[in-house]
């Protein structure tokens, strides 16, 4: 069945595990792991869409998926309740052949062909739901129309220490991708891949298929569909991006972008470009006569009778008389009673600790960040957990 034709369709990979996320994604998909005081991670790249002009998106779960379809619903939280395209939710599922998983990110993309063909479009967007950054869309959609790209990859300039984690391209003067090789052990350039492509349809699903057909591929974009098309001379260009992006797939930078949120040089949340979240409405947060607050975030419901300092508080937080909670992550509904000592740390949602505990080290070059995982009860036992 044919419906209206949409220029872009988005598919919008979110059913990765974050393996590395330890305990925090033990019962959840990385995409809806907590962020910034109100947010989920997939925010950024929903809301990226709608203040794109971008309203018809598939998304693709997998791992853990209740939570991050729950908290999607019918995409009403990003005004994508739409007639006519909107945002709907593509988990695998059972054909007539076979019964699979996917198999990887290009292979979530071929099982849904239909999905896109409904919508005869001329491009199609494919991006990771697991990375924090603002972005128009818009532009390098315009951008790969200009130059006439079969696909198109948005890239951001890494430190050379770092540039192994990442797919790393080359490419000349014009922008043309010359060279491209997933997490290198010598990275030849610090052009990072975003996980952030524009194809031409048409092309797109030329090589899916091929890609499918062959033999001991890995079905992934960055290992092999991105290669393939490069051996074939498709005209494959670089977008350089130039803001705030982070890939928050380890504690440490999962930590780091919360921390990236406050002080003068902050990722700035407060602007036009609105990050849209789905949370309940609370009252105002309440700060005790004895407080302190110092270089934080607060959210709504939060309760503070403690002292606060360069910390994320969310939503429904209780800390008690006499709490220090100090260089943290501390996720919605969160109780921390009184004279607890909170360092460094992730405490994830609705956790209870226990009076006149020790929780992490302070931070410094040896002390690594504690993770309580989500629904902990830390009875007082006394020391450092």
């Amino acid at each position: 069945m044919k419906l209206a034709k949409k220029e872009c369709v988005v598919m919008l990979l979110a059913g990765g595990q974050g393996s590395r996320l330890g305990a925090l994604t033990t019962k959840i998909a990385k995409p809806s792991v907590p962020f910034g005081g109100k947010y989920r991670i997939i925010d950024f790249a929903l809301s990226n869409c709608v203040n794109s002009g971008l309203d018809t998106i598939g998304v693709l779960t997998q791992y853990q998926p209740l939570t991050l379809n729950s908290y999607i619903g019918d995409g009403k939280s990003w005004d994508l309740d739409r007639m006519y395209g909107g945002i709907q939710i593509l988990p695998p599922y059972q054909r007539v052949a076979d019964s699979e998983w996917y198999l990887g990110t290009a292979n979530s993309i071929y099982q849904n062909i239909n999905f896109i063909d409904q919508y005869a479009p001329e491009y199609v967007l494919i991006l990771s739901g697991d990375h924090i950054y603002k972005m128009n869309y818009s532009i390098m959609i315009d951008f790969h129309k200009e130059i006439d790209a079969d696909c198109t990859i948005s890239v951001i300039d890494v430190p050379i220490k770092e540039a192994s984690r990442f797919g790393i391209l080359s490419s000349d003067d014009s922008g043309k991708i010359i060279d491209f090789e997933e997490k290198p052990k010598k990275p030849k350039s610090t052009q990072a891949s975003m996980g952030i492509y524009v194809f031409k349809w048409s092309k797109l699903k030329k090589y899916l298929e091929i890609d499918d057909k062959t033999p001991g591929s890995s079905s992934d974009f960055g290992k092999d569909v991105i290669p393939l098309m490069l051996r074939a001379n498709e005209k494959m260009y670089a977008y350089k991006f130039n803001g705030y992006w982070k890939d928050v797939g380890t504690i440490d930078s999962l930590w780091q972008a919360n921390m990236d949120l406050l002080g003068e040089n902050s990722f700035e949340l407060s602007d036009d470009w609105i990050i849209y979240s789905r949370h309940a409405e609370k009252p105002p947060h309440y700060v005790g006569k004895d407080a302190v607050i110092n270089n934080s975030i607060v959210s709504e419901g939060a309760v503070i009778l403690g002292a606060v300092e360069n910390s994320i508080i969310f939503s429904g937080v209780i800390i008690g008389e006499n709490a220090v909670v100090r260089d943290s992550v501390i996720m919605a509904d969160v109780e921390i009673n009184k004279n607890c000592v909170i360092n460094y740390s992730i405490i994830d949602e609705m956790v209870k600790i226990g009076a006149n505990l020790k929780i992490g080290r302070p931070m410094g070059e040896d002390s690594e960040i504690t993770v309580i995982p989500r629904e902990s009860v830390i009875n007082n036992m006394g020391g450092i957990i």
